[in-house]
């Protein structure tokens, strides 16, 4: 029974896709096993639909699951149908975007579901990095079936009737759905498994028809554009009231406030999400020490420190970006790393992969360095040390080793009546954008309000950046 909040499989397909644009492939496939009587059992199409059809004049390839027709469970077949829509899909080089609404393996045909689901996995990672992949949960994704959606670029869940789990909640040790809902979209998102949630089957399908429109189709794309309508020499003066919730300030930089977040709802002081500069799409990561509500008032703050969680978050973005021509930006206000038991225990790894995916990254890459940055973590940060191609410091920027004052009250530990002087001397000689400036370390030392014209300018000029690497498989961070 159909709600407004959940559409068929049918209807959901139309409703992603524009008017009239679908055609199917292989509506006709069916199940070949005949064990424990399924040759008495109807399955429409397998348990999935499958096909292409165009999102604002970009192809795409599509599947949907039909829970419907055997409870949407994947056979050899219904694999099949999907690994299909992926060869056409790298192929002419275009999306594929799977809905997923199952429950989960077809018990009836054991190993051959079990080949049919590695046959999908093996096709997701052989086009990972080649053209996007989008999942979107819309009902029940267990078990094996939840791997799609991490192998995916991006995942999207409705708050309503999707339930996303690789063990179920009661299977879990001392818990229970009543207890905490480990399937539940929000529970889901603050972990970090999904990048979007909306509330429903049609404002998750709107919301990937909005992603589709502002990524390239392939890896070999130059970049998605849109006509820009707004001034390239815009000032943006009212930056400076929401520069430490580098959310709000991206809204400010971007073409008519545009600003897509990805992972919203988790490591809220780490920002990651694409905006516009130019009607060109560009990646940006930035860190964050408050949230601002729409009054302007803050309601968390954070202490500006790198994070396992927020470097996880910013690890992965970068990689997509880097891996479909995405030029990136990053906005550095970060102090150091988080000092607690709990995060020594991941901080490490986390750090050097972030690290990793800068340096490595071969795409235009700007940093603006909106506050202070000091330390390691602001090497970790896309700074001109790892790569960066343009580095920018706002007025008043701080950069170096530590704060100031901590660093004299280590220097003169023993002399205790010159801290200040030695820290104010610190901060003059060793701490300020200007020293980093004159070693050649920011290119330039900007006043915010001017910020978004200068990244412009800069994205314009590494348009046809080429940067080779040394040959190698590929790395092992």
């Amino acid at each position: 029974m159909n709600t407004t909040a959940q559409l068929s499989a049918r209807e959901r397909i139309n409703t992603l896709l524009d008017d009239n644009s679908f055609v199917e492939v292989g509506a006709l496939v069916t199940r070949r096993s005949t064990d424990f009587n399924l040759q008495q059992k109807e399955i429409p199409a397998d348990g999935v639909i499958t096909g292409y059809g165009i999102i604002d004049g970009n192809l795409v390839y599509v599947y949907c699951q039909d829970k419907s027709a055997l409870n949407g469970t994947i056979g050899e077949m219904h694999a099949k149908k999907i690994t299909h829509i992926y060869d056409l899909a790298l192929k002419v080089g275009a999306p594929v975007i799977g809905i997923i609404d199952c429950a989960g393996l077809r018990l009836q045909e054991a190993t051959d579901a079990l080949n049919g689901f590695g046959e999908i996995y093996l096709k997701q990672t052989l086009a990972s990095g080649v053209i996007p992949q989008i999942t979107a949960v819309l009902g029940t994704c267990g078990g094996g079936a939840a791997v799609l959606t991490s192998l995916s670029d991006f995942s999207f869940m409705a708050e309503n009737g999707a339930k996303l789990f690789v063990n179920s909640p009661n299977a879990i040790e001392n818990n229970f759905t009543a207890k905490l809902d480990t399937a539940a979209a929000d529970f889901q998102a603050a972990s970090g498994a999904v990048d979007f949630v909306l509330e429903d089957d049609a404002s998750v399908l709107s919301k990937i028809r909005e992603l589709v429109t502002i990524l390239p189709s392939n890896n070999e794309d130059d970049a998605s554009y849109d006509e820009c309508t707004d001034d390239l020499n815009r000032l943006v003066p009212e930056i400076t009231a929401s520069i430490a919730d580098s959310a709000a300030a991206l809204k400010e930089i971007s073409d008519n406030h545009y600003f897509l977040e990805v992972k919203a709802d988790y490591a809220n002081e780490m920002v990651t999400g694409f905006i516009r500069l130019n009607g060109m799409t560009v990646g940006a990561v930035a860190n964050r020490t408050e949230v601002l509500d729409g009054g302007g008032k803050i309601i968390e703050k954070f202490d500006g420190s790198l994070t396992t969680a927020g470097c996880y978050k910013a690890e992965k973005f970068v990689q997509i970006c880097d891996s479909y021509q995405i030029p990136i930006l990053t906005l550095t206000n970060v102090t150091g790393y988080k000092a607690t038991i709990e995060e020594e225990k991941s901080i490490g790894i986390a750090t050097a992969k972030l690290t990793y995916a800068f340096a490595n990254a071969t795409v235009p890459k700007v940093n603006v360095i909106t506050g202070k940055a000091y330390g390691s973590a602001y090497l970790t940060m896309n700074s001109k040390h790892i790569g960066a191609d343009l580095v920018f410091a706002l007025e008043g920027a701080e950069i170096g080793m530590m704060d100031a004052k901590l660093a004299a009250q280590i220097m003169y530990e023993k002399d205790p009546s010159v801290i200040e002087e030695k820290a104010s001397e610190y901060a003059k000689l060793q701490s300020s954008a200007l020293v980093a400036a004159k070693r050649g370390y920011v290119d330039s030392i900007i006043d915010a309000a001017s910020v978004r014209k200068h990244l412009i300018y800069a994205y314009e000029m590494l348009f046809t950046k080429r940067e080779s690497r040394p040959g190698k498989k590929h790395g092992t961070v």
